[in-house]
């Protein structure tokens, strides 16, 4: 089995460099020349930061794009998704993701320059009283690592100006950690406030999975031939999904192994941070394919004749036009690749919002529902999601 990265957390390396400039001029000119470009997203609270590296001539050396989606409308539409809290650090790592996405949608094919998305998500002093702190969180996703940086303010003890002054700080030292460069930016904290760092630095072929230069890769137990595959974002795995595989593997005769996509048809790719804690909750006995295959149609072609072991709901998404642009035409056609792929759908009951779904209860196209089969519901209903674990320690 391939060794799992552990998340780093980094002391204050001896090979940083803290400069007294107090317009971080010279820290910028370093991070314009360091040849790393960079997509930089803000929610609002250090977005002073921008402006000041325009101010400084070879912005557009390093700089490839500033955004700021300060509403929540606008930071759910450069997700794709709205976020479970809108200040937290998977919320910033999400958004350095989505920036790295864009950063290589923007570099043209055979350009070998670093790139990097950095991200800082902040809730600071403001014109009405906050119950929660004051905080900010940064993020720095490169192919090589995700780096996160989170900060708690003592409420009270400064104006919004200087809060946003620190922040703003702060995100040009991230923007120096993206980059490669040592010089940092002094950061005046006050007795008990710490930036807290961590890093998780991805394997070989986890890169080759963000870049496509593979499509699957096999994480851990055997890459034999497939019988059947479980397939879930695993964020957490709990035991419904342990239950199924087990009565999936005793009902067709067969290991069963699971599927973890990186990619979602609506949120960015999941980061290396996110990613190794999610494997973390597979043994080394146990089969984990990661994959860049969101839709069931891609995870059949990478997997021909496996059968697919689903929620109920899964079943009705694959089977609802709205997610095909609202063509029936397209839903038909998706459905006939799954069948020429030789797919087959093991179906367990899932309740969701206190309502039961079965297969028996769906209006399916005739197609998909020969290629189905039920379990029992007296065998076994799914009554625990993910979504609703992360919402309850949300």
């Amino acid at each position: 089995m391939p060794q799992l990265p552990e998340a780093q957390t980094p002391t204050l390396c001896s090979d940083r460099i803290f400069v007294s400039d107090d317009n971080a001029t010279s820290l910028i000119r370093q991070l314009h020349a360091a040849g790393t470009r960079v997509v930089l997203c803000i929610t609002g609270g250090g977005s002073a930061a921008i402006g000041e590296l325009l101010a400084v001539p070879g912005g557009s050396a390093s700089l490839l794009e500033a955004t700021v989606p300060y509403s929540s409308q606008a930071l759910t539409a450069f997700l794709g998704s709205e976020p479970a809290n809108y200040c937290s650090e998977r919320t910033a790592r999400a958004m350095a993701m989505a920036a790295f996405e864009r950063a290589r949608r923007y570099t043209a094919p055979g350009d070998t320059a670093p790139l990097a998305g950095v991200a800082c998500t902040a809730s600071l002093a403001s014109d009405r009283p906050k119950h929660g702190e004051h905080r900010a969180h940064l993020a720095v996703q490169t192919l090589s690592d995700t780096w996160t940086g989170s900060l708690i303010l003592t409420k009270g003890a400064r104006s919004r100006a200087d809060e946003e002054r620190l922040v703003s700080q702060s995100v040009l030292n991230a923007m120096a950690e993206a980059c490669g460069v040592p010089t940092r930016l002094p950061l005046a904290l006050l007795t008990g406030e710490q930036l807290q760092e961590s890093r998780t630095v991805a394997p070989p072929a986890w890169q080759d999975l963000i870049t496509l230069k593979r499509r699957t890769h096999c994480q851990s137990g055997s890459a034999a031939p497939l019988i059947a595959l479980l397939p879930g974002a695993f964020n957490p795995r709990h035991d419904a999904h342990r239950e199924m595989a087990r009565m999936g593997s005793e009902l067709l005769g067969g290991p069963v192994a699971f599927e973890l996509s990186l990619e979602n048809v609506d949120k960015p790719l999941v980061d290396y941070c996110d990613l190794a804690q999610r494997v973390s909750q597979f043994g080394p006995e146990e089969t984990l394919w990661l994959t860049r295959a969101p839709t069931f149609v891609e995870k059949a072609k990478l997997f021909p004749g496996v059968t697919f072991i689903v929620g109920a709901d899964t079943i009705r998404r694959i089977a609802e036009p709205k997610y095909y642009g609202d063509s029936i035409a397209a839903r038909d056609g998706a459905i006939e690749q799954l069948v020429a792929a030789r797919s087959r759908f093991l179906v367990f009951g899932r309740t969701e919002a206190g309502e039961l779904c079965t297969l028996e209860q769906l209006n399916l196209p005739p197609a998909l529902r020969g290629v189905c089969r039920a379990v029992p519901i007296e065998q076994f209903r799914m009554d625990i999601s993910s979504t609703d674990i992360r919402r309850r320690v949300e």
